[in-house]
């Protein structure tokens, strides 16, 4: 059963979700939060698998919260609720380490499997939000690219094999489908090239790949 903690200060909108969620059956809703600082004391507390939290919230926002659950419930993976814009937020709620972003109109099964991938490990956007996210970074401007193919060149040729098919959305059993590949093995694999690139999430990784610039990823490379 996937555990999941609720942060919204809008009642009706918290109802909603709850009603969505536990439609799955594989779903639980464990706790609720109406402002971002009850939502982080929750989650130390009850230690969801999956936190859904929203961005606009009184007393700690959204984005502080996210940043605060990396660093005091580290187990859990939160998936922000965002209303579309171009918003500076969604960025910023990348570096401070969200798994997710859905919108909150999305439709209800949009939502669960949003909730579903970020507790298997996956990074879900919506698509709009993905456009949002991969347009506010200017991959064009030279020390950002340098610095991003420098740290890229440190992976093996499998590690950019499975980090490329990571930017392109793909969940870790597509990348095992692609490649041939236990599913279990590719989970090694993206946590391993995580950890070599200091990156806290699959976005994070996706983006810097963005950064490098188009090619990046092709070129030779060392062997596993």
């Amino acid at each position: 059963m996937i555990r999941v903690l609720v942060a919204d200060d809008e009642p009706l909108i918290v109802a909603g979700i709850r009603t969505v969620l536990e439609s799955a059956g594989d779903i639980a809703v464990v706790g609720e939060a109406r402002d971002g600082r009850t939502a982080v004391e929750q989650a130390v507390r009850l230690c969801p698998d999956v936190a859904l939290v929203d961005i606009t919230m009184p007393v700690l926002d959204g984005l502080s919260a996210v940043e605060e659950l990396r660093k005091r419930s580290p187990a859990t993976r939160a998936v922000v609720l965002t209303a579309f814009g171009a918003e500076p937020n969604v960025l910023r709620a990348v570096q401070g380490g969200a798994a997710g972003f859905v919108l909150k109109n999305c439709a209800p099964d949009e939502l669960i499997r949003a909730v579903r991938s970020a507790h298997a490990g996956d990074a879900y956007l919506s698509p709009q939000v993905t456009r949002v996210v991969l347009g506010a970074v200017d991959g064009g401007q030279v020390e950002r690219r340098r610095e991003a193919a420098a740290r890229l060149a440190e992976l093996t040729s499998r590690e950019s094999d499975v980090l490329g098919l990571v930017a392109e959305g793909l969940s870790n059993a597509e990348i095992g489908r692609r490649l041939h590949m236990s599913e279990m093995t590719i989970k090694t694999y993206v946590s391993r090239v995580l950890a070599k690139l200091g990156c806290a999430n699959r976005v994070q990784a996706a983006l810097l790949v963005r950064d490098a610039g188009p090619g990046t990823l092709g070129g030779p490379a060392a062997t596993p």
